[in-house]
């Protein structure tokens, strides 16, 4: 099944290239049991999502209000660059969820610029790699453009890697040259092929689920719902519907972009950050594994935006902030004393945050 959808955007401004299912969910702390037994991959389940209380909701709009002109400064700047690069146009594949914000954001300033940019929102899952149906799609309909890669930020650089790993064997099997590097607006790791900063702050979407990117959840990969030619797949989150941000977001903050495009014109060139990036990522993973008796360092999960997933999606343990009354933490000071997880405070991170997940038992 290939048939496209665009969530509760507007069809102009993207289309996931993912398959409608209906699923059971499965809880957290099952998941959590299920993914470190080995006994299912994450991809294969999903959980429920439910609406954020009132004073999650609260601590999210304070910082869209500190954050979100820094975050249309910074996608103007990256739409700047990508124009400059690709002046006869791209096709934009935002990362499903966290970069299709970016991505709808994204396509409406390159345009802006005169850049033409369809805008698809494909699946890339860890251990199981990018959706080549979904590339394939993309290749069909636009032959002649190149295919830019969009998302939100990096934490450690998973999702890089694996990008680049899986382009790279897309590329030989099908005799293609796809550019695997990854376009995001934050790259705290130094993975990124192209980003406005190397700063770990606070994306205001990024602390959202799906009521700020379409209402679809996260992608999924089962045999039983995904077959052969089939992209993979996704829930429809209809019970999120009446209250659905995602428009609104995305419309607020290309407004800001377009008022402060002056600003965003004077700015440093967006550039790569890989060796303070990379280096200073390696150290903190290997002084959290030991400090806390981490084996598995996947579950160490730096930065604000991989935190923040930590903290709502697994079974945390901890969370280690660099300022436990900074304004860029707030939600997660709140989620980690709502799912019971421990708080401390390194001044020395050199991340804003990082979630530790729980060891759990088979």
């Amino acid at each position: 099944m290939t048939s496209v959808l665009s969530g509760s955007y507007a069809s102009s401004d993207v289309q996931f290239l993912l398959k409608p299912v209906t699923m059971a969910t499965t809880e957290v702390s099952e998941k959590e049991r299920l993914i470190q037994s080995g006994a299912c991959h994450y991809s294969e389940m999903i959980g429920e999502e439910a609406l954020p209380d009132s004073d999650y909701m609260d601590l999210f709009h304070a910082a869209f209000n500190a954050n979100a002109k820094r975050l249309a400064v910074d996608l103007s700047r990256l739409a700047s660059a990508l124009a400059s690069r690709h002046p006869a146009g791209m096709v934009l594949a935002s990362l499903a969820r966290a970069g299709t914000p970016p991505g709808v954001i994204l396509h409406r300033l390159l345009a802006d610029r005169g850049a033409h940019s369809p805008h698809y929102s494909i699946s890339i899952i860890r251990d199981r790699g990018v959706d080549t149906v979904a590339i394939d799609h993309i290749r069909d309909k636009h032959p002649n453009l190149p295919i830019v890669f969009i998302d939100g930020w990096t934490g450690k650089g998973t999702m890089a890697r694996e990008l680049q790993r899986y382009i790279d064997a897309y590329n030989t099997e099908r005799g293609t040259a796809l550019d695997p590097g990854l376009v995001v607006v934050t790259d705290l790791c130094g993975e990124a092929a192209l980003a406005a900063t190397d700063e770990d702050y606070l994306i205001p979407s990024g602390i959202l689920g799906g009521i700020v990117s379409g209402l679809v959840s996260r992608s999924i990969l089962n045999n039983k719902v995904v077959g052969p030619g089939d992209f993979h797949a996704c829930t429809v989150l209809e019970h999120l519907k009446p209250h659905d941000l995602s428009r609104w977001f995305v419309d607020t903050v290309t407004e800001l972009a377009r008022a402060n495009r002056a600003e965003a014109d004077r700015a440093p060139p967006c550039g790569v950050f890989q060796a303070s990036g990379r280096a200073a990522i390696i150290r903190l993973m290997a002084l959290l594994a030991e400090r806390y008796g981490i084996t598995d360092k996947g579950r160490i999960k730096p930065g604000i935006g991989e935190a923040t997933r930590a903290l709502l999606r697994r079974v945390p343990k901890a969370i280690v902030v660099r300022d436990i009354h900074g304004s860029q933490v707030r939600h997660l000071v709140h989620l980690a004393c709502k799912r019971g997880a421990d708080v401390h405070e390194d001044k020395n991170l050199p991340c804003e945050a990082v979630a530790l997940i729980q060891e759990v038992g088979s």
